[in-house]
């Protein structure tokens, strides 16, 4: 009961003019939630990360063994799994043709990293826009409280004038907090995607001309 006093008490001490502020950012925070679980169900969904089953299927290829590894790679049913059967068809199809099993193998590459790339430039507006309402808020409560400052006949209350300063100043700190949160979620995501990239090109290659390393040696 204390705990929802509290939290009307709080209502009470924000700016009516920095409230519409506040409430944005609560939704953006919803939405980049949301976002979030569905990107990590995204990426759960595409399996990506499958080095371990394209190295096999990988070295059953290069070992000579190529319906074996067409079938390892169709049952891994991953990202690099699909991109490793393109070429793989590609050079059953048209062997002695390197460059069209390597641009079958690119094409499905790019498919795969557009899907993985989906709601991403949500997430990166969402590192960009954050800062942006926090610092309206900061600047609307300040013109609000200088306002009231103005109309006060007299002395001023230092009081009033520190706390709708502060209540301004709360709106750029939940704004800036949203954003590290943003930012440390989009970097995760770009590097898990930059990796797929990288295995992709190095498996791609490997499967064409042969390899000097594994696959775990690109990542």
């Amino acid at each position: 009961m204390n705990f929802l006093i509290g939290d009307f008490a709080m209502l009470d001490i924000i700016s009516p003019i920095s409230l519409p502020i506040f409430i944005s950012l609560g939704l953006l925070s919803i939405a980049m939630i949301a976002v979030t679980l569905r990107k990590i169900g995204q990426f759960r969904k595409l399996r990506t990360g499958g080095r371990d089953g394209a190295e096999a299927a990988l070295k059953l290829w290069l070992a000579g063994h190529s319906q074996d590894a067409m079938e390892r790679a169709r049952a891994q049913n991953s990202v690099l799994g699909r991109i490793l059967t393109a070429v793989m068809s590609g050079v059953q199809a048209r062997p002695g043709e390197s460059e069209y099993a390597e641009e079958l193998g690119r094409q499905t590459a790019l498919v795969e990293l557009a899907q993985m790339g989906r709601y991403m430039r949500f997430l990166e507006i969402c590192v960009s826009s954050a800062p942006m309402l926090g610092l309206l808020g900061t600047v609307l409560g300040m013109i609000d409280a200088f306002a009231e400052l103005s109309a006060v006949q007299g002395a001023a209350d230092p009081a009033s004038l520190a706390q709708g300063i502060w209540t301004a100043l709360t709106t750029t700190a939940a704004g800036l907090v949203l954003a590290l949160v943003a930012d440390f979620i989009t970097s995760w995501f770009e590097a898990r995607i930059e990796r797929e990239r990288v295995l992709a090109e190095t498996m791609i290659s490997a499967a064409i001309f042969g390899r000097a390393g594994s696959i775990a040696d690109a990542a």
